[in-house]
């Protein structure tokens, strides 16, 4: 589960870690009494939404040289005006893709005094088995784009589960990014302060760019970005709280209310399958035959008539999809409950586009009777080749 920026903000500020003073905005009537709480000299007017690249983007409804979604402001009029201006419109970045996503909140807050921009994030690192902190002195920046022309700035340290984040491990972290004096001190005690909030909120990811050191020489947090894991959220019901469904995919959204693992991707073949692995395997074998899955469906292994009916019902509600493969191996998972999910849903919603099943394992016989019986007109594959090889070509028409 992902927050906006000002709500991460607040839970790493709750933890003592150095925030910015700020005030959000969910409704126009607020913006002028938000920038009239805040001092000056300079205000930050920052669009929320749950995508990157917010100061690079451009608003739909505004002229092509408009700024983007993060700006600087040198007074309090041209800080209302730009809130006003960025409120209520559609901000694309390069991580929402070109529908982009409409700006329902602001976070005004106070400018900063900034020296030095450095990234910082802490993450579960699988390769090493541990949490890890990923820092480098180029912050502010695409960090893909560091790692990938200058990987030498960028350091991982992976962090032990039994002791956390140690002096010595905050020292490291300290020099990796070159700090020295007010801003080493600060820095690591920081360190230790992020190390718990991730592990006591149960956190995938945190990434803080930029992580500032101020002219000054003290350190702040300018951005926050912070991922929860879902496994873990009946732990934290006020996190939970923190969820806006309006940044999510309404499809994700639907599936979530029937405990289905659904993630929308771009291509135009849907998928139904059970079990993550095989899901996985699915969608690399269409691409094989040349074709992009449209979705990640996996089911489960419990699935219900009444469950699979919905994952079939939001796979047909992507304007995209072109052609649905079915593909369920059955061990937990019984092939006749699928088969009947299938005939219910293709019947509540007039299918019409290529659908190919290939059904294998537990109660076989009698899911395939199911569908020979019922009038459908769906495509039969034998194995998960025949399948890709025959959806791909219904729906290419070759």
């Amino acid at each position: 589960m992902n927050i906006h920026e000002y709500q991460a903000k607040a839970i790493l500020k709750s933890y003592g870690a150095p925030v910015a003073n700020g005030a959000v905005i969910t409704d126009a009537s607020q913006i002028d009494q938000a920038v009239a709480a805040m001092p000056g000299p300079v205000w930050v007017v920052k669009s929320q939404i749950h995508a990157g690249g917010r100061g690079k983007g451009k608003f739909k409804e505004l002229a092509a040289d408009a700024k983007g979604g993060v700006r600087v402001s040198f007074s309090a009029d041209e800080a209302k005006t730009n809130a006003h201006e960025m409120y209520g419109n559609t901000l694309v970045t390069a991580q929402t893709g070109d529908s982009g996503k409409a700006v329902n909140r602001l976070y005004i807050e106070d400018g900063a005094d900034i020296e030095k921009e450095l990234y910082l994030s802490i993450l579960v690192d699988r390769a090493i088995g541990k949490v890890a902190f990923v820092v480098s002195t180029e912050g502010g920046m695409d960090i893909e784009t560091v790692a990938h022309d200058t990987p030498e700035k960028i350091h991982t340290i992976g962090i032990n589960h039994s002791t956390g984040c140690t002096d010595a491990d905050a020292a490291m972290l300290a020099d990796a990014l070159k700090l020295d004096g007010t801003a080493k001190t600060e820095g690591m005690a920081l360190f230790k302060t992020l190390y718990q909030a991730f592990v006591e909120k149960d956190m995938s990811l945190l990434e803080i760019n930029p992580l500032i050191v101020t002219k000054a020489n003290q350190v702040q947090v300018l951005d926050a970005k912070v991922s929860f894991d879902n496994n873990a959220l009946f732990r934290h019901p006020d996190i939970v709280e923190l969820r806006d469904i309006t940044e999510e995919d309404p499809k994700e959204l639907e599936a979530s209310k029937y405990d289905l693992a659904y993630i929308a991707l771009d291509g135009d073949i849907g998928c139904m399958v059970n079990g993550a692995g095989l899901a996985m395997a699915t969608m690399d074998i269409i691409k094989l035959y040349g074709a992009e899955p449209a979705n990640f469906l996996d089911v489960g292994g419990g699935a219900t008539t009444e469950k699979v009916t919905a994952a079939f019902k939001i796979i047909t509600a992507d304007p995209n999809v072109k052609g649905i493969l079915v593909n369920i191996f059955g061990g937990i998972m019984r092939c006749d409950v699928i088969a009947e999910g299938v005939v219910q849903a293709a019947k509540d919603i007039a299918l019409s586009v290529p659908l190919v099943v290939r059904l294998e394992g537990t109660k076989v016989a009698e899911g395939k009777a199911i569908l020979e019986a019922s009038g459908l007109d769906l495509i039969a594959a034998d194995d998960l080749n025949d399948a890709a090889e025959k959806i791909v070509k219904a729906v290419k028409g070759n």
